[in-house]
């Protein structure tokens, strides 16, 4: 959100943390996400989603390797992707951009989205690999990625103050937090890039179920992983390797 400069006033802030603290919020369950319309400053609902969460290792070595220009077009390249693959799910409600950090949230209402959710995190995982050749191609360095995914109810409530433009939709609660915590163990505790909590894993098909591994024994919380890739996607980039490896030895005969 951009800010726009407005004077603060002490007195206006007492004032607002009364209203706000003395209010009689509402705050209905509900299976399908509202509208953001129907979000006050004193209501909010409990709503049951699936939480995603895409971020990057070793981010802040990245500057030591590149220069700015080449910084920039890795990250561009990696966050616009993430973005258009995520804004190609009606299912998909909310899309959030901290640093290299991309989070969505799902509609989570029925078994088939929570299928859903999970193509987006192995499409994500193969855009990656394709992005990564393409920079191996430039000699810039690969990035990694971790992929996390929950599902739950979360609080999905109105932020910032009523008159100010600056204001929007915070989602909070468990489903969100495991599904942050499920991506900070992907390509790091596990060297799976897709992680997720046994919740997300119980409402998945018998098909994907298959395709991810358990955690270890001792692992505590449980948790389920995988390094599972859109199968058309894969193939592309596979051909494209093959085409390049011609083409690379045509030039020795």
């Amino acid at each position: 959100m951009e800010s726009n400069y407005k004077w603060y006033d002490f007195d206006k802030s007492l004032d607002r943390l009364d209203e706000i603290l003395n209010s009689a919020s509402t705050f209905e369950d509900k299976d399908e996400i509202p509208k953001r319309t129907d979000l006050t400053y004193t209501n909010g609902y409990y709503v049951k989603c699936s939480a995603l969460f895409v971020d990057l290792r070793d981010s802040s070595k990245m500057p030591e390797r590149h220069q700015k220009r080449v910084l920039a077009k890795i990250y561009r390249s990696y966050i616009s992707e993430i973005v258009a693959i995520l804004n190609g799910y009606t299912i998909c409600k909310e899309v959030n951009i901290i640093g290299d950090c991309v989070s969505a949230i799902f509609k989570a209402q029925y078994k088939s989205e929570i299928d859903e959710a999970f193509a987006a995190a192995f499409r994500i995982n193969t855009i990656i690999q394709i992005l990564n050749y393409k920079l191996e191609k430039k000699d810039y360095s690969p990035i990694k990625a971790g992929i996390g995914l929950s599902f739950g109810k979360v609080l999905m409530i109105q932020a910032g103050y009523s008159g100010s433009s600056i204001n929007d939709v915070v989602w909070m609660g468990e489903a969100v937090n495991q599904a942050s915590k499920m991506c900070s163990k992907a390509s790091k505790d596990t060297s799976s890039p897709i992680v997720v909590t046994p919740d997300f894993y119980a409402e998945l098909n018998d098909h994907n179920r298959d395709l991810l591994s358990e955690s270890g024994y001792y692992e505590s919380p449980k948790y389920y992983h995988g390094s599972v890739v859109d199968t058309v996607m894969y193939e592309w980039l596979k051909k494209k390797k093959e085409k390049d490896l011609e083409k690379e030895n045509s030039k020795w005969w």
